[in-house]
């Protein structure tokens, strides 16, 4: 089971992206820790204690149980928020091919340097999610890892256009942090998605007008059932969604 306080601030987009969690499994197991203002728009009570447990935190307790030992290695230190998120120990292993889930083009072997940290590669450097980096290299516990270990990266495979249907945020959100630590700048170029890897690249085009804007995805969501992608209040505009506040659009990863 996962823990996170919540500190001021904190967005639902941003927070079940740190928890791996969706908006409706959240309010589910933390009934008393969300609230509803009078305008509708939920909340997360600043201070209160959120649980969640999802598939990636049974993965890890399946993880642990397992009867080889640890095997004792110097630990890459990690900040407390990702020592919160990732527990147990196992010795990491390579997989093989055929357990590499399909879908993905290319893998890479990375060899872990100083300093580096599986968030820092997962979200900065090759943009894919860190629970699929431990999960094929049988990682469940990154203090384990030593430098000079090499690892396997499944990179995203790049896709064709595919129709969306997206709506915007703005000002409510101005100013407060996004779910990959960055403020969030409702005129930037970024967007949210629920599960594309952070700092992905894509490409969307309104088809009925011929508007076409490049994004990069910063944050989770939209939470709300048949809607894909949140685009920036710019980006909205730019695509001519302001005023009907949601539309279909077709989107590319570059």
């Amino acid at each position: 089971m996962f823990e996170y306080h919540v500190q001021k601030g904190d967005t639902i987009a941003a927070v079940t992206g740190k928890l791996n969690t969706t908006w409706a499994a959240l309010r589910q197991n933390n009934p008393h820790s969300i609230g509803r203002a009078k305008n509708g728009n939920w909340f997360l009570k600043e201070g209160a204690t959120l649980k969640s447990e999802n598939s990636f935190d049974k993965s890890l307790q399946a993880a642990a149980q397992k009867d080889t030992p640890p095997v004792p290695q110097e630990p890459i230190h990690l900040s407390a928020g990702q020592q919160k998120v990732l527990h147990s120990i196992n010795p990491p292993q390579d997989p093989a091919p055929d357990q590499l889930p399909a879908g993905h083009a290319k893998t890479i072997t990375h060899t872990l340097k100083a300093g580096e940290t599986l968030w820092d590669l997962a979200v900065n450097k090759y943009h894919v999610h860190v629970h699929d980096i431990m999960k094929d290299n049988n990682i469940t516990d990154p203090k384990t890892l030593q430098i000079g270990q090499q690892l396997t990266i499944r990179l995203p495979e790049k896709t064709g256009e595919e129709p969306v249907v997206a709506s915007w945020y703005g000002q409510d959100f101005h100013g407060k942090p996004m779910a990959n630590g960055d403020i969030y700048d409702m005129h930037a170029a970024t967007i949210a998605h629920k599960e594309i890897p952070l700092g992905t690249r894509v490409e969307l085009k309104n088809t009925e007008t011929g508007e076409m804007v490049r994004a990069v995805v910063t944050d989770r969501g939209p939470y709300i059932e048949g809607r894909d992608v949140d685009l920036s209040y710019g980006l909205a505009q730019r695509l001519s969604l302001v005023e009907q506040g949601i539309g279909r659009l077709t989107m590319r990863v570059l």
